[in-house]
């Protein structure tokens, strides 16, 4: 099966659709339908193979010149429709903050979506709208992930933001998942462009779940080429460890990397992953061990 990632706005997540017989590049004009009205959409990413069994519908037709220059009219549209309804807002003096605003590509209904503090009665400022624009319209209350995900932007680590370009459901996200990652709880670091905590701590969960089990923790016992250490500090994403190595007249601290100390240790892997005494708690079998500042 043939299938690409569309989106019908220049944010948002992306749509995935059976495009088998075509050919196309990114930034192509496709049609398709959607639950309420045929809708044009643009590749996102490049055709890809995969073997599924779900339900994937299939794109429509390849959109002509006649559609494109719709687009851009109803581009143009939503333009004078956001200026439009910011000054019916202000004269109504509606504490609201309006995002974005959409026309379905069929002209029927025209979104306008918004966010503010508390519940807003829009009931008049509706009328004014439908008054103004002959046509159904939607206003939506959003969250601040939703507006991020509308306007879209760029995130600290240099790609676009995930919720523009795969995440399709927010899920809860806490300072625990931080703490198990090892950051700084610093919210300048941890906050993402919605100025709520980043969506990337939960869906990395499994993969810093997964590390967790398998590498020791700070403190931890672990043997090395060169004898019994102290891990001091742990790259879950490199998967290397910091091993301090104390004498009766030194302290050495070496970096390795979890693949050159795995097989050394396998016996304490198995011991933690069982619910044993794990890497901590086992003996020391080499030369002089402090563990008087085991938690620096």
């Amino acid at each position: 099966m043939k299938i690409v990632n569309l989106r019908t706005r220049d944010a948002g997540v992306t749509l995935r659709y059976r495009c088998d017989g075509y050919s196309l590049a990114l930034g192509d004009a496709v049609m398709i339908d959607t639950e309420t009205c045929e809708e044009i959409a643009f590749v996102a990413q490049e055709p890809y193979v995969e073997e599924t069994k779900e339900d994937i519908p299939s794109i429509k037709r390849l959109a002509g010149e006649k559609e494109l220059e719709k687009y851009y009219d109803i581009c143009s549209k939503e333009k004078e429709a956001f200026f439009k309804c910011k000054e019916l807002i202000a004269a109504r003096g509606i504490e609201m903050n309006l995002v974005d605003c959409e026309y379905s590509f069929d002209l029927r209904k025209l979104t306008f979506y918004f966010t503010a503090d508390g519940r807003v009665d829009f009931r008049e400022l509706v009328k004014d709208l439908a008054y103004a624009f002959r046509t159904r319209i939607e206003l939506r209350q959003i969250g601040s992930r939703d507006q991020a995900k509308l306007v879209g932007g760029i995130g600290m680590c240099g790609r676009e933001l995930c919720c523009c370009s795969f995440l399709n459901r927010f899920a809860p996200v806490n300072l625990k998942l931080a703490r198990s990652q090892g950051l700084s709880l610093n919210p300048g670091k941890l906050n993402g462009a919605c100025g709520r905590l980043m969506c990337c701590l939960q869906f990395e969960k499994e993969a810093y779940d997964d590390a967790h089990r398998r590498l020791p923790e700070p403190g931890a016992r672990v043997r090395t080429p060169v004898g019994m250490g102290v891990v001091t500090d742990v790259n879950y994403i490199e998967e290397t460890l910091s091993v301090k190595f104390v004498s009766e007249n030194d302290t050495e601290i070496n970096k390795y990397t979890w693949a050159e100390l795995e097989d050394l240790n396998q016996d304490m892997n198995k011991h933690k992953n069982s619910g044993g005494a794990g890497f901590k708690d086992y003996p020391d079998m080499n030369g002089v061990f402090d563990d008087s500042d085991d938690d620096e």
